[in-house]
């Protein structure tokens, strides 16, 4: 599935994206007491759509990763698209991308 395909409603949704920008996490009150929440913006060549990382998630996904969310949803907030994994969803990393600290690979010196 591609981005540009995701509607408000959607569910089951599995689809794979690039993390193009995240936002720094701030804490939130919820109905289940306080809890990190961090932004980020997906992108393929399709479009982009906004996803809201929570918890352990966030340390997770970095700038330039590319994830993999499985069963998730599409809902809307203040009238714009949103993807969350939700309870019964999941956030895989498949590629990590180089991110704001990025280190290169395999130039180690023997």
């Amino acid at each position: 599935m591609k981005i540009n395909e995701l509607r408000p409603g959607a569910s089951g949704v599995t689809i794979r994206a690039r993390v193009i920008n995240k936002s720094d996490p701030r804490e939130v009150t919820t109905r289940y007491g306080a809890r990190n929440v961090a932004d980020v913006t997906l992108g393929d060549e399709s479009g982009k759509i906004s996803m809201s990382l929570w918890g352990d998630d966030i340390n997770t996904v970095n700038i330039g990763d590319t994830i993999e969310v499985s069963n998730g949803y599409v809902n809307e907030f203040r009238g714009n698209p949103q993807l969350n994994s939700g309870k019964f969803g999941k956030i895989t990393v498949v590629e990590k991308g180089e991110g704001e600290a990025g280190e290169p690979e395999g130039d180690a010196e023997v």
